[in-house]
């Protein structure tokens, strides 16, 4: 039997037509998008389609605020860095604010930004995930360079108020910037009426080939490029992956189709939390909050979430114990840890999310056999004891 698949989060099945829409570009659209002959301007043709799809995705005002990256986490990368370093030789302004559950693409620049001279203030959340607005608008000073807070989390899908964040950054003339991988494709996104000068998605969330992101770069907003080079306006150097682009376009255009059919994940999404929450000792992370509609993420007291989640994997589901990214480390989730909740709840933290290609029998495989290893598991954990 196919396992059950509920870890879009982490990534998504390829969709087919995206897989479609690249093998031109195996074979005879081999051409480098930046030569002059035909068949090069074929293939430049393709990589601007696949930007204007992306634009659309974002409601960007043109696709020439579209920049094309290698991932998510280069286009977080190449936000914070280009942004801090262009403030500061503009303006000499060296402070850059993010919000303590970043992505750790985000988290793992501070340090670099922090070795070369500049100040790093993190805001704070409540228990509920969402940031503290009060505080975060009072660190926001004259030496502000840059603001980051993502619009939904990759763990527990709280969705932030980015639209009162860019107004306040935009009236104090700093600039603001939002992680939206998790939420593109899942909600609704109108970055040309939300005031975000800087947006980073990607393309394997949607269901596109890995290899493939995108920085969405307001007009008129300048960033001290992260790579050097000619190539997406002097703003990210290197030959486009043309392949993870066009299947990146692919997969936007799809998304942005579905999106008034998200009304499912959020029917499947009350499913699982009433399924799991019936089981005793099992609480919801960010409940309190607006949260993306295929996302939940669970505390079970008792128990280790990575070794619950091998379970269910030898049950034929297939869920996380938290972000991709931290898959092997020993690290507890600083998210959870950022919402207050105590070492054993952190530890016993399981994430399920749905996406383009899930099936109701799928969430009821999970909603049946969820109780049951549980319970299992918890026995095993007494007798061990």
């Amino acid at each position: 039997m196919e396992p059950a698949y509920l870890d879009y989060n982490a990534t998504a099945p390829i969709r087919p037509e995206a897989a479609q829409a690249v093998a031109p570009y195996l074979r005879d659209g081999f051409a480098n998008p930046n030569s002059p002959y035909r068949i090069g301007q074929e293939v430049r043709r393709a990589v601007e389609s696949a930007r204007e799809s992306v634009a659309r995705l974002l409601g960007a005002k043109s696709s020439r605020e579209i920049v094309f990256t290698s991932s998510g986490s280069e286009a977080n990368s190449a936000a914070l860095y280009g942004a801090a370093w262009h403030s500061l030789q503009q303006s000499g302004r060296k402070k850059i604010i993010v919000s303590s559950i970043e992505h750790d693409s985000v988290r793992e620049m501070l340090p670099v930004l922090s070795s070369q001279g500049f100040r790093i203030y993190e805001a704070q959340v409540r228990s509920d995930g969402l940031i503290d607005c009060d505080s975060l608008f009072d660190a926001i000073d004259e030496e502000t360079a840059l603001v980051s807070v993502m619009q939904a989390n990759n763990e527990t899908g709280t969705i932030e108020p980015i639209e009162k964040i860019a107004a306040y950054c935009r009236e104090k003339g700093v600039l603001f910037h939002s992680d939206a991988v998790q939420s593109a494709g899942k909600i609704e996104i109108t970055a040309s009426t939300w005031g975000a000068d800087l947006l980073s998605v990607s393309g394997h969330k949607l269901g596109a080939l890995k290899g493939a992101g995108a920085l969405y770069i307001r007009d008129g907003v300048k960033l001290f490029p992260l790579i050097a080079g000619l190539q997406e306006k002097r703003r990210r150097g290197g030959t486009e992956n043309v392949v993870g682009i066009v299947s990146f376009g692919e997969a936007a255009k799809l998304a942005l189709a579905e999106l008034p059919n998200s009304v499912q994940y959020s029917v499947w999404q009350k499913q699982i939390e009433k399924a799991c929450l019936s089981v005793e000792g099992v609480f919801l992370n960010g409940g309190g909050a607006k949260r993306l509609p295929n996302t939940s993420n669970f505390s079970i007291e008792g128990l280790d979430g990575h070794s619950l989640s091998i379970a269910l994997d030898l049950e034929g589901v297939l869920v996380s114990s938290g972000s991709a990214c931290q898959s092997g480390l020993s690290s507890p989730s600083h998210v959870l840890k950022a919402m207050g909740l105590p070492k054993n709840l952190i530890k016993g933290a399981l994430r399920v999310s749905t996406g383009w290609r899930t099936k109701q029998e799928e969430v009821d495989r999970f909603i049946q056999l969820f109780p049951d290893v549980v319970k299992k598991m918890r026995s095993v954990r007494l007798v061990a004891a």
